[in-house]
């Protein structure tokens, strides 16, 4: 099966197939990606991050199927922690959204994190330009819940929910470290909980207290996902944000900022291992030269790229 042609035809099993072999980084995946590339850019990408224990995967659930209720198409990335055995995700996309499995509208794929530290498994970012170009209306990437470490999701989402839940016992330190800062909403799960009106006003003194400026006040909303309440009104301030970042001109600007961010760590990935991979020799000498003290890593450095360069091939 031509697997390009199968996902512009929105063949599921053509975007599952593509997406093992990106996540074996087979290079037929790069080359299909780069067929695909062109028809990118039609998706908006929703990102769900906290904490774990969050309740995550079930306020996806009903989201989604908030959105299939107005006829949208989605695409679900679920990032899972690693097994140590197979590599592949611990929990299965069955397990965590078995119901929306059979829907044809809906495309669900759980990814292991692979010791990504940021929540997000390197291959999300091409598995999202395969579910851009399927056609998907929406894509919502699920990430691996990592606590404070957990910013990456802003690299690669239009719009970012934070999802808190009371009683964790360090409310404002999960707000705090960075991930306060990425969340253009927030949403208050398990709010029939103790203590949610208390996060609720936390969130707010923080907001009050950020040094950022918002053109777009992060809403907070209440949710008990397992019931479905808020789930609507959480939609809809999903809504208002991307009507906001259409309107505003955020949205070109913020995608041409992914690209570039991804564009520099392609080019950084492929000329390390460049290096790496044609002066071996030289680079195992500089590092026992640094282990030894004889050189300095910045030293070192300015040698080997002395000898890239041209500029002196003697060490």
């Amino acid at each position: 099966m031509d697997l390009v042609q199968g996902i512009l035809s929105k063949d599921k099993r053509a975007a599952a197939r593509l997406i093992t072999l990106i996540e074996r980084k087979d290079a037929a995946a790069k080359e299909a990606i780069k067929e695909l590339y062109k028809y990118t850019g039609n998706s908006y990408v929703i990102g769900i991050t906290g904490p774990p224990g969050a309740g995550k995967s079930s306020l996806v659930n009903e989201l989604v199927k908030k959105m299939r209720s107005r006829g949208k198409t989605v695409g679900v990335i679920a990032v899972d922690p690693t097994s140590p055995f197979t590599g592949g995700a611990l929990l299965g996309d069955r397990i965590r959204m078995n119901d929306l499995t059979l829907d044809e509208g809906v495309f669900i794929r759980s990814m292991g994190s692979r010791g990504s530290l940021g929540g997000i498994a390197t291959a999300a970012y091409d598995a999202v330009k395969v579910l851009d170009a399927f056609g998907m209306d929406y894509i919502v990437i699920e990430t691996v819940g990592v606590g404070q470490t957990e910013i990456d999701i802003v690299k690669i989402a239009d719009t970012v929910v934070l999802v808190l839940v009371p009683g964790l016992g360090d409310d404002v330190q999960a707000i705090k470290a960075g991930i306060m800062e990425i969340a253009d909403i927030f949403a208050v799960n398990k709010s029939d909980k103790e203590g949610a009106d208390r996060l609720v006003t936390e969130i707010e003194m923080m907001l009050e207290l950020s040094q950022r400026e918002f053109d777009f006040r992060p809403p907070i909303v209440k949710t008990v996902a397992t019931t479905g309440d808020g789930i609507d009104l959480l939609e809809a301030k999903i809504d208002d944000h991307i009507d906001y970042m259409r309107k505003s001109g955020k949205l070109e600007q913020k995608r041409k900022e992914k690209v570039k961010q991804e564009f520099k760590e392609l080019v950084r990935d492929h000329i390390s291992k460049l290096i790496f991979k044609q002066n071996a020799d030289v680079i195992e000498l500089l590092l026992e030269d640094i282990v030894c003290k004889r050189l300095d890593p910045y030293t070192a450095l300015e040698k080997l790229t002395k000898k890239i360069l041209k500029e002196d091939g003697e060490l």
